[in-house]
């Protein structure tokens, strides 16, 4: 049951069926063909910036479109997608960043002040995508200089990358995601899912 046959199977058995993000202005719509394809862009992306094996990529961002590129490509690409809780304190995902070693950071740009305050606790985090007009990536980065992280607006990086990605042939005993506690005693405690889970 790993997650690249799960998105195969609806590019092709519901490619007219649309995936839509509530934007606060309207609706955006993409079918579930362009979220495979944009997923495999993404994929792609994502493997230039270094993304192999099995490290993390960290998710900020809201229920949207994106948010579920990243859910189908991270974990078919054989990476484990790391869910940020975007009601955490800056303190806290700071040290939940660090421990599950994030290497790259998807954020929506409204959550970019919260990422703003998290990242000089992050050292390893190498790169950032931001989600939206291609200004709030360049704002984040004239924030960021010289701290060591690269920010990249989303849709520049998805435009550069090729449209197919050889998806790797994954048990379904792999890591795919992970998750951490929040309101528990002592510091968050991470759990990784497998595909099949």
């Amino acid at each position: 049951l790993p997650v690249a046959g799960l998105m195969r199977y609806g590019a092709m058995a519901y490619p007219g069926r649309e995936v839509v993000t509530f934007t606060g202005d309207g609706a955006r719509r993409q079918t579930y063909a362009q979220t495979a394809l944009r997923a495999a862009r993404l994929a792609g992306a994502l493997r230039g910036l270094g993304v192999d094996a099995d490290q993390r990529v960290a998710t900020l961002l809201w229920n949207n479109s994106e948010h579920l590129e990243a859910y189908l490509a991270v974990p078919s690409m054989g990476a484990v997608l790391h869910t940020l809780n975007l009601r955490l304190a800056p303190a806290e995902l700071g040290y939940i960043v660090n421990h599950a070693a994030d290497h790259v950071v998807v954020v929506d740009p409204t959550l970019v002040p919260l990422l703003a305050q998290v990242l000089p606790q992050a050292p390893g985090v190498r790169h950032v995508l931001v989600t939206g007009p291609a200004s709030e990536a360049a704002a984040l980065a004239g924030q960021l200089a010289g701290q060591g992280h690269e920010v990249h607006a989303y849709e520049d990086v998805l435009a550069a990358a090729p449209e197919v990605f050889d998806w790797p042939d994954l048990d379904e005993r792999t890591a795919a995601a992970m998750c951490y506690t929040s309101g528990t005693t002592g510091r968050p405690k991470g759990v990784v899912y497998s595909h099949r889970s």
